[in-house]
């Protein structure tokens, strides 16, 4: 018996990717305010330390508070802001509906939490502060930069063939 095949988006909808299915066309300066916003986090990245290697690695080592106080209050705003979204059905500025696809959990994501967390504590950077520590001179970075570049080429290359 053969499997039904599935649709594009609900194969999309079983990783963790972006799921857009936004029709809007806008014009490319409604753009410029996400590189405003991306400019603001970077700054509030350095200020608060969040991309400084040696809070990092004290956080690997269990000797500061810090990274975890951060990480914690971002997954509480987090989970307040999805159960707001949820309960009021909350829709974006353009009056979509914001959808959450329900996942599932596969044995593959411990996987690549480890390998993303080895990552994590060996290089000093996670992708989201990447630019902001370019940003403030530290460009050896780049080389880890480059890296994420390259292991997120080889996961979209190899991608149907891994386990889900």
């Amino acid at each position: 018996m053969q499997q039904p095949v599935n649709t594009d988006f609900e194969v999309r909808s079983l990783d963790a990717l972006c799921v857009n299915e936004s029709r809007l066309q806008h014009r490319w300066y409604h753009q410029l305010k996400y590189l405003v916003i991306g400019i603001l986090f970077g700054i509030l990245f350095v200020k608060s330390e969040v991309i400084s290697w040696f809070r990092i690695q004290e956080m690997f080592r269990f000797q500061s508070f810090h990274m975890y106080g951060v990480i914690g209050s971002a997954v509480a705003v987090g989970m307040v802001s999805v159960a707001l979204i949820k309960k009021y059905r909350i829709r974006t500025i353009y009056g979509e509906p914001i959808t959450f696809p329900v996942k599932t959990f596969h044995k593959g994501q411990v996987v690549g939490g480890l390998i993303f967390g080895l990552g994590w504590a060996l290089t000093g950077a996670c992708p989201g502060p990447l630019f902001a520590q370019i940003g403030t001179g530290a460009t050896v970075v780049i080389v880890t930069l480059l890296s994420a570049i390259a292991g997120t080429w080889v996961y979209g290359r190899f991608r149907d063939r891994l386990p889900h």
